[in-house]
């Protein structure tokens, strides 16, 4: 371990020049004092480590010193994909091995590239979490990791909404969504995603699987994506919309702002008419008398009957009292 982090310490001075013992501390989650050993265990190793007292000083190598100790480590390599997400990668149970990573591939650029790469990775930072949202709990995720990794079955418990299942499954992916987790698994002939939070236990087994030949998990996942979210609203709403609901409902969410975008301009102006995929005439109901009166429902039928029936729930519930 501490050889290791005196290799990252050496590539980090080599990448970002001059640096404090504080920054290092900070960056391999150290003390100050055991980063000065450090510094000194490498400068008896004969690394010309330059030591600048004062205002804006700090430690750097001597001029026209480099290295290229700069192999990835089985860690490292793995971690490759999620550069720039210490949090992903945490999640999976690879610690600082994707910091370790980007500081070797960075040490391996040659000349100024190195040096404007530094430069973005310190001004760009990628959060996959959407506002006011906190990451789910996956404690599963490092074993079902690994059980890919090593083409294992899992036997996991998962609390889906028509209630708690009990499967023997091959993992063959991992996607990380908007912020969640999912798994995508073979169970006999078929390929399905589950949601990692939702594993309530898991337990590795013995047997090795044959991964499936010809499965790319990219373009699984896309038409996956795609076959959920035309499942998920099935029903087309024929809606007219003023301008302010057009606003309104492009906040709806990137289906309501593709209907949107294809809407039609009536001939006397100011309104437009769209269809908006809906998952129910119930939800088609809610989602106009939300926005009355920048929004009517034309069509079709069974949804203005449904609308026509809440709003009449409505009216006599806020009737005003005599």
């Amino acid at each position: 371990m501490r050889a290791s982090r005196l290799l990252s310490i050496l590539i980090l001075l080599q990448v970002r020049g001059r640096l404090t013992a504080e920054t290092l501390a900070r960056e391999f989650e150290v003390s100050a004092r055991t980063i000065h050993r450090d510094l000194l265990e490498l400068s008896a190793a004969g690394v010309p480590v330059v030591a600048e007292r004062g205002h804006g000083g700090g430690y750097r190598l001597l001029a026209g010193f480099g290295t290229r100790l700069n192999g990835l480590l089985a860690d490292e390599a793995l971690a490759l994909p999620l550069l720039g997400l210490p949090g992903a990668a945490g999640e999976l149970g690879l610690g600082n091995a994707p910091r370790r990573a980007q500081h070797k591939l960075l040490a391996a650029l040659p000349g100024d590239a190195a040096v404007l790469a530094g430069q973005l990775q310190r001004c760009f930072h990628i959060d996959p979490l959407d506002w006011y949202r906190e990451p789910e709990p996956v404690p599963h995720l490092p074993q079902l990791a690994q059980a890919m990794l090593d083409a294992r079955r899992v036997e996991v418990r998962y609390q889906a909404w028509q209630g708690e299942r009990h499967w023997v499954l091959e993992p063959v992916g991992l996607v990380l969504k908007a912020g969640a987790w999912y798994a995508v698994v073979r169970k006999g002939g078929r390929i399905f995603q589950l949601k990692v939070a939702a594993i309530t236990h898991l337990e590795l087994r013995a047997e090795h699987f044959e991964p499936p030949r010809e499965f790319a998990l990219g373009p699984w996942w896309a038409q996956a994506l795609e076959r959920f979210e035309r499942e998920l609203r099935p029903l087309r709403a024929q809606l007219r919309a003023s301008a302010e609901g057009c606003r309104r409902l492009c906040e709806q969410g990137a289906y309501a702002r593709s209907a949107v975008a294809q809407a039609h301009p009536e001939a006397n102006g100011g309104w437009m008419r769209l269809e908006l995929p809906v998952e129910s005439a119930l939800q088609a109901a809610r989602l106009v008398l939300a926005h009355v009166p920048e929004l009517e429902l034309s069509g079709p039928a069974p949804l203005r009957a449904e609308l026509a029936s809440l709003a009449g729930q409505m009216a006599r519930r806020h009737r005003p009292s005599a």
